[in-house]
């Protein structure tokens, strides 16, 4: 179960590893966005406490959580470092999980 707590520290996990990624690399890069796609059935256990926590149903299938680095910088690779940490912080946890981080430029 994707509970408030583990999404409280995947959600710290993506602010951090933005936070970071512009200390050190800057903003220089391409405009984009990243979300986070996991692939739970909706219905179950599983998907309601993810629906719980602010996914919304993604159009190709699945719950999805736009910028969990909650982020307004428009680096592309910035807001992909805090969706591929909220993925990490999940996995950790959640192993048989199928939640994936995912970008587009803009």
């Amino acid at each position: 179960m994707l509970t408030q707590e583990l999404h409280t520290k995947a959600l710290a996990a993506a602010q951090q590893a933005t936070a970071d990624y512009i200390s050190t690399r800057g903003e220089h890069d391409a405009c984009g966005f990243a979300w986070v796609t996991a692939y739970v059935n909706g219905a179950s256990k599983l998907g309601k406490s993810f629906k719980q926590q602010g996914f919304d149903k993604a159009y190709g299938g699945g719950w999805q959580l736009w910028n969990p680095s909650n982020s307004w910088t428009q680096s592309i690779s910035a807001k992909e470092a805090g969706a591929d940490a909220y993925v990490r912080t999940v996995r950790a946890e959640l192993p048989d999980v199928k939640i994936y981080s995912n970008s587009r430029m803009d």
